[in-house]
């Protein structure tokens, strides 16, 4: 039986975050989610982890769409190319600088309440296609069209990296994993890369699969973890 104290705790963080998605504080309401969905995760309740995931996503889909909608985009090269000031906008984050680099700026995005969609690319391969990688406790590749214009990806070409990216982590997860192994990869995924709706909608239904179902024995076996500091 989950603890009554903590379950209120994680319920009041929860009503917090509703009234600052309410008004329109998504950066708020984000970081309430997390630390919710955090305070849930410790205690393996399954339950409250699976009703935080829709608002959470719904905070993150805001501050998505208030990056795009800005229209402004800026292709970053060294840390020279990054604003002083940062504004809302796209982020595209390339050689010689690395995933690890778009994690930082999208954490200090955050910091400064600054609605930024950040993807990192590496080298072109062979084919000309380009590898998108987001970095965290699991690195995720996927490799895409490069966008018709280098210098200005549109808003399409980032929508579309971005997706393909999170698609390429839920093709990763293992269905005859327990539902508690499936939980801790899709938060990971999540960790790495936030900007994906089905990723957050799948963390959803691994979280009610696993309530009342037996700790599985045996450790998690883990997605290979790629290297963020190379390509």
């Amino acid at each position: 039986m989950h603890d009554a104290r903590a379950g209120a705790r994680i319920d009041e963080t929860m009503e917090r975050a509703s009234e600052a998605l309410a008004g329109t504080d998504y950066f708020k309401a984000e970081s309430l989610c997390l630390r919710a969905l955090d305070m849930a995760h410790r205690a393996a309740d399954f339950e409250r982890m699976a009703r935080i995931c829709l608002p959470l996503q719904e905070a993150r889909r805001q501050k998505r769409l208030m990056a795009i909608d800005s229209g402004r985009v800026f292709v970053i090269s060294r840390p020279e190319d990054v604003p002083r000031r940062l504004e809302a906008g796209r982020y595209l984050v390339q050689p010689p600088m690395i995933g690890a680099d778009a994690r930082a700026l999208r954490e200090v995005a955050d910091r400064q309440r600054v609605a930024a969609l950040v993807l990192c690319r590496e080298p072109a391969t062979r084919a000309g296609q380009w590898p998108i990688v987001a970095v965290g406790p699991q690195t995720i590749r996927a490799k895409v069209p490069p966008p018709a214009d280098a210098t200005a990806p549109d808003a399409a070409w980032f929508e579309a990296a971005a997706e393909a990216l999170g698609d390429a982590a839920i093709e990763r997860l293992k269905p005859d994993d327990p539902p508690h192994w499936r939980v801790e990869d899709l938060l990971e995924f999540l960790d790495a890369h936030p900007d994906h709706e089905k990723l957050h909608q799948r963390l959803e239904e691994a979280c009610r699969s696993a309530i009342g179902a037996a700790e599985p024995a045996g450790r998690r076996r883990r997605n290979v973890v790629d290297d963020p500091f190379g390509f």
